[in-house]
């Protein structure tokens, strides 16, 4: 059984910075394509990076240069290191994984993934 388990939400001020983290289970991250999603209210799921079994990643534009998402193979964990927060970096952050039929594929859909992590809250105070 594959599980997800985001933690390092928090209230924080703009300009700061925050590292997110992505417990994985059930599924090796060698073989899986990962990624960030975000919801902010009233506000549809949108991605926010992913990166693909061979390390290939992809920032949507609204990130490029503040986030940077990276593995630990051994702890089997993503993170998400978020800089230079704005209060429209809020939203409920959330890891997904898949089992890619190709390793350079980086998946961008919300449907595309199989597998969703809880979420965890993100509030950038102005």
């Amino acid at each position: 059984q594959v599980r997800l388990v985001e933690s390092g939400g928090g209230l924080v001020q703009a300009g700061d910075s925050l590292r997110l983290s992505c417990a994985v289970s059930g599924l090796t991250l060698p073989d899986a394509a990962m990624g960030w999603f975000r919801q902010a209210p009233g506000k549809t799921r949108e991605f926010v990076v992913g990166i693909n079994s061979i390390g290939g990643m992809n920032y949507a534009d609204s990130v490029k240069g503040r986030f940077t998402i990276s593995r630990d193979h051994a702890k089997n964990t993503v993170f998400l290191e978020m800089n230079t927060l704005k209060p429209e970096d809020t939203a409920v952050y959330s890891c997904a994984a898949v089992r890619p039929r190709k390793r350079t594929a980086i998946p961008q859909g919300r449907n595309e993934y199989d597998y969703w992590g809880q979420g965890t809250q993100v509030t950038v105070s102005s």
